[in-house]
């Protein structure tokens, strides 16, 4: 056996000639894409044979087509549409409050090291406390309707924005900052010219992560202090002992957490074509 004959690549090459070039370049942008289906494709098995033999999870576990069915008609009898109405309304104005703060938090202490060194002991503490760790104080404080809610929200989103942000604009390369001075570069033309474009890659990373942050919180402040949206629906469903209901609300909020965040990653390469078209 000649050495070519051995070599690894030739099934590849044996695939592209009986495809040929079109079919196999099709191929190459789909594999990717492929890769990530056996695993929930094994999970869905996994769940359908513990919903049909009893010896696994026996009348506990609802199967697929029954989650599926209600799902179905949750969707068909528009309950589920008002509990996801009320559910985005507060994540986005929470987020919308967390985004700011945490945005101004983040500049100030990238651009100012004297405010960075007075405030950011105290906001490294604040991070670690959990968004459930202020639930009793602010339950005394504004009660439990919505003010509560989007406080909470608007914590778990800050604190990713406001780290990304002071840790984007803090990395910064020096040579971009000599470069801008060489050129005489206003304060201003040295923020919207340099600082920002180069800080952006971070920044919107802390804007995804403050979301994902925000709806997680969402979540779990509406399981404890709710009594409309997608976690008190999952609260009802348990009260009820109705699994059906509480995994098809399960699979709500994955689903919309998961096409939120794609059209966060949308926005972000349709930002980065433009900063880049723009040097």
């Amino acid at each position: 056996m000649t050495a070519s004959s051995s070599s690894p690549e030739l099934p590849l090459r044996i695939a592209h000639a009986a495809t040929g070039p079109a079919a196999w370049a099709a191929w190459r942008r789909l594999a990717p894409r492929l890769a990530g289906w056996p695993f929930p494709l094994a999970v869905l098995l996994l769940w359908w044979l513990g919903a049909h033999f009893e010896w696994i999870a026996p009348q506990v576990l609802p199967s697929p087509e029954a989650v599926l069915a209600t799902l179905v008609d949750l969707f068909r009898t528009g309950e589920i549409w008002g509990h996801l109405q009320v559910s985005l309304v507060r994540v986005f104005a929470g987020f919308g409050v967390g985004l700011a703060a945490g945005m101004l938090l983040g500049i100030a202490m990238g651009l100012w090291p004297t405010f960075k060194d007075y405030v950011h002991p105290t906001f490294k503490a604040f991070s670690q406390i959990p968004v459930l760790g202020w639930l009793p104080l602010l339950m005394l404080l504004v009660g439990i309707d919505e003010a509560l809610k989007i406080i909470l929200i608007a914590k778990a989103a800050l604190v990713p924005v406001a780290l990304n942000t002071y840790k984007g604009i803090e990395g910064v390369p020096t040579r971009y900052i000599e470069v801008a001075r060489v050129l005489r570069f206003t304060r201003w033309q040295l923020l919207t010219k340099v600082v920002f474009p180069s800080a952006f890659g971070p920044i919107w990373n802390g804007v995804r992560y403050g979301f994902t942050h925000a709806w997680l919180s969402l979540v779990v402040v509406e399981l404890l202090a709710s009594s409309e949206g997608i976690g008190f629906l999952i609260v009802y469903g348990r009260q009820l002992f109705q699994l059906d209901v509480v995994l098809a609300a399960v699979v709500v909020v994955g689903a919309v957490g998961f096409v939120l965040d794609r059209a966060l990653a949308r926005i972000e390469t349709r930002l980065t074509r433009w900063r880049r078209a723009g040097f």
